[in-house]
């Protein structure tokens, strides 16, 4: 049946969200056990925090010039093309993994998988607003597709751990990974997209991209991000690392301090979806980062005897940060830019994944590897975070903007036609 020819009914909006959430999780299983693959990099290679570090900044660099120079792709070649060249890329450097000896080619294939990455998740936020009613359903079904990314995050360093303790390499997660992939690439072949067009005078180009970079709500939206990414990430990729001074009574549940924080991070997404229903989303965000900051000031002041709670705690907390913002600032523009703005804002959160743990790792290095010195940086982050959150629930400057574009998805706009979707698959 042709996409062109009808709007994707319920059952239908249903399996493309089922899809969104598994291509989340799957790429989760990767990224965010990106800590554990650096402490085993770095052992195994004899390698300083700077330079085991190159294996997040590469994937983020691969994010985020894909996020900028292909974002949007969505929009002008269609949503299933774009998942599809993106899931295809991801699969074939996932699947490399296992020939792999040396550091260098580890880091180029990571490159390669970032690029990937960024581009079928922004073919896959851009369906997000394609299905979605309202900005509150978007920032609803956000929420439920990180919490299946939480979900994910929790599986990648447990299937590490599983591989080691049964004396199989790190490197078979990535197996795994371009597995699921192959299953995803066939799951979107069969289901059915909605189609969205754009005015015949909009240019969807890398012009049109990077003009949005300047728009004042791609930008604040980004920023916020950018801040918050960093202070995730501090905990992500050096926590592993911190915990490793810790020598007291506790020191079994250091090895689940990690799983422990995607656990709290996946809880925190689904109980989102309900806590935005009953509190403005500016309040909560506000409630959220005043928490984060004081995890880590405990985490700074108490040393690693506090850090092995407070650290993992922040999870909690973090867990509806970014679901919400990213919503909020995609749903500042209509539908046929979303591929756009989601570009942008993945390019900013790219920027922030890689260079703030890099930035990190050479303060920490500066000062005799003393990994202390991170989580000062990340503290001063959270705290800027912080700051800016409160500024946006004392002012809400994105309301007018949002209530502008508050409008349902009616089968006419769904089943408007593009020469990207309008083949028949």
């Amino acid at each position: 049946m042709s996409e062109a020819s009808s709007a994707p009914g319920a059952h239908n909006a249903r399996a493309l969200r089922v899809l969104t959430c598994l291509m989340f999780l799957m790429f989760a299983m990767t990224t965010d056990a990106i800590g554990t693959v650096i402490a085993k990099l770095k052992s195994e290679f004899t390698l300083s925090l700077t330079a085991a570090s190159a294996v997040q900044y590469a994937t983020m660099f691969g994010l985020g010039a894909g996020a900028i120079l292909l974002g949007f792709l969505a929009d002008r070649i269609g949503r299933r093309r774009t998942i599809l060249l993106g899931l295809l890329l991801f699969g074939a450097s996932s699947l490399c993994f296992i020939f792999g000896r040396q550091f260098g080619l580890f880091v180029f294939l990571l490159l390669i998988s970032g690029l990937g990455i960024a581009i079928f998740k922004i073919g896959a936020l851009a369906l997000v607003g394609d299905i979605s009613a309202t900005s509150e359903q978007h920032t609803s079904t956000m929420n439920l597709i990180e919490g299946c990314f939480g979900a994910g995050a929790i599986a990648g360093p447990l299937i590490v751990a599983w591989l080691v303790t049964h004396g199989l390499s790190w490197k078979w997660l990535y197996v795994v990974a371009a597995a699921v992939c192959a299953g995803l690439m066939l799951a979107a072949f069969v289901v059915r997209f909605p189609t969205v067009t754009h005015p015949a005078e909009e240019q969807i180009n890398l012009g049109h991209t990077l003009r949005m970079m300047v728009n004042p709500y791609a930008l604040s939206f980004s920023l916020l991000i950018m801040l918050y990414v960093a202070v995730e990430s501090s905990v992500i990729v050096w926590m592993p690392t911190y915990l490793l001074g810790y020598h007291g009574p506790a020191l079994a549940l250091v090895a689940y301090a990690l799983t422990a924080f995607f656990v709290l991070r996946a809880l925190g997404r689904f109980m989102g979806v309900w806590l935005l229903r009953v509190m403005r989303w500016t309040t909560v965000l506000v409630l959220l980062s005043g928490a984060i900051l004081t995890c880590f000031l405990l985490a700074i002041l108490g040393g690693h005897d506090a850090a092995l709670y407070f650290l993992p705690l922040t999870g909690l907390f973090m867990s509806m940060v970014y679901p919400t913002l990213n919503s909020k600032g995609i749903s500042c523009f209509p539908r046929f830019e979303h591929g756009a703005v989601a570009g942008v804002i993945l390019f900013f959160t790219a920027v922030a994944a890689g260079f703030a743990p890099l930035a990190m790792a050479a303060l920490s290095d500066a000062h005799g590897g003393d990994i202390r010195y991170a989580f000062g940086l990340a503290t001063m982050l959270a705290a800027l975070l912080f700051a800016g959150l409160v500024y946006n629930w004392w002012r809400d400057p994105a309301a007018r903007r949002l209530l502008s574009l508050r409008q349902p998805v009616t089968p006419s706009l769904s089943a408007l036609t593009s020469a990207a979707d309008s083949s028949s698959i």
